[in-house]
């Protein structure tokens, strides 16, 4: 049990939460708070991306440590205090650290077929995902986000990011335009990964650059909502919101060059 409380500073907002930092007989942790029915699916998809990211070692995360109801409909998120500034000085390394992020499937499922072809190697199998999705329910923003396995990727981000998407505009705004142009455009997605060899990829979800920062010792990403998808994906979200030097997105291709299509693909996810 915690016997020592005290806030350290003010409070912060971000774009959904309240976080505070407080110090504790264990040590300084910081607190997510937020007061929507769907804040507990929200933190537990948080933590469930955060220790996804942990098993690659490839990126620092803050270590998650406890998730808490609040009176009402509300919960709390404990996880580790980390001194954070801007990205500035490991921008290239955060590049090259997010390419091994989307590698590291990849290599496991190489290595995988490797031992496969090795008798009597004796070692632990590597943890390789062959299908699109996520174990968990994140959130994008206030938006559930549901991560049925599927098989190939188009049916993923089909299903599950734009007609989901698609389904929230109809219900919200009853834009019976938005949906005809979509029936349009849905059958033609999959003609986009015609020839393209795609292999799941664990994906942070969420990066943009107020999702990114770094301390002393390198680069920390936070604020996950992981799946299992195309790595390119994740480079839209970068490019649309900004705030990402050249630097890191030349250190990031020189491990992941660019497909054919590469230009093409990017506007879809944007």
């Amino acid at each position: 049990k915690t016997t020592v409380l005290k806030l350290l500073g003010g409070s912060r907002g971000g774009c959904i939460c309240q976080g505070q930092a407080y110090e504790t007989d264990g040590g300084r942790v910081f607190v997510k708070s937020h007061n929507k029915p769907q804040a507990r699916i929200m933190f537990e998809g948080e933590v469930a991306s955060l220790r996804e990211i942990q098993k690659t070692n490839t990126v620092q995360v803050p270590q998650p440590i406890k998730v808490m109801n609040l009176p009402g409909d509300g919960a709390a998120f404990a996880m580790e205090y980390i001194k954070m500034k801007s990205l500035n000085k490991y921008s290239a390394k955060l590049g090259e650290q997010m390419a091994d992020l989307h590698l590291y499937n990849k290599e496991n499922g190489e290595k995988l077929r490797k031992k496969e072809q090795t008798i009597g190697v004796g070692q632990t199998e590597p943890n390789y995902v062959d299908k699109f999705g996520f174990h968990q329910i994140t959130c994008y923003g206030n938006i559930t986000q549901v991560n049925e396995w599927q098989n190939d990727w188009p049916t993923f981000f089909i299903r599950h990011r734009l007609q989901a998407q698609m389904d929230l505009i109809e219900r919200d705004y009853g834009d019976r335009k938005a949906r005809e142009l979509w029936e349009q455009l849905k059958p033609k997605i999959p003609e986009m990964f015609h020839d393209l060899e795609i292999i799941p990829a664990l994906v942070h979800g969420d990066l943009w650059s107020g999702n990114v920062a770094e301390d002393d010792y390198g680069p920390i990403i936070f604020d996950p909502s992981c799946f299992y998808g195309h790595s390119e994906f994740e480079l839209a979200i970068a490019m649309m919101f900004g705030g990402f030097s050249s630097s890191f997105f030349s250190a990031y291709h020189s491990k992941i060059p660019k497909a054919p299509g590469f230009e093409k693909r990017n506007s879809l996810y944007k």
